[in-house]
Parts: structure tokens; C-alpha cells; sequence
């Protein structure tokens, strides 16, 4: 998922792709643990968009409380 999808969507949005998204990065090293996946560059890319979400949650995070200081 490209960083600009994601600064589009709402922060409630946001919460639950990253809930599906860690599920599913849960069970893809689950069955890569139990046996090889097809494809493991799936466990990256999964990982690299878990973090893009959190870097974007964490930065909405952060605006809200500078605008709060500075009220």
C-alpha cells in the first residue's frame, strides 16, 4: 500500500486495516514457519505496510497534541 492511500484515509480506517493487516502477516510466519511460502517477499511487504500505518497513525498522534499545546 502506497504511503498517499494511506494519508488519505481516516484514522478509524487506518486502526482497522491494521488490525487485518497484522493478522494476516501473523499467519503468513505461521505457515511459512510450518512450511516455506510460495512467495516470502509476502512477509515484507505485509511488515513494510504494518509500519507505514503506525508511522502514519503515530504522526496524527503527534499533530494533535502540538495543536492542543499551542490553544
Amino acid at each position: 500500500m502506497k504511503p498517499s492511500v494511506i494519508r488519505e484515509m481516516s484514522t478509524n480506517e487506518l486502526k482497522e486495516r491494521l488490525d487485518e493487516e497484522q493478522k494476516q502477516l501473523q499467519k503468513l510466519r505461521l505457515n511459512h514457519a510450518v512450511s516455506p511460502l510460495e512467495n516470502p517477499m509476502k512477509i515484507k511487504l505485509y511488515r513494510k505496510t504494518v509500519a507505514r500505518i503506525k508511522t502514519e497513525l503515530r504522526k496524527r498522534v503527534i499533530e494533535e497534541s502540538t495543536k492542543e499545546i499551542s490553544r
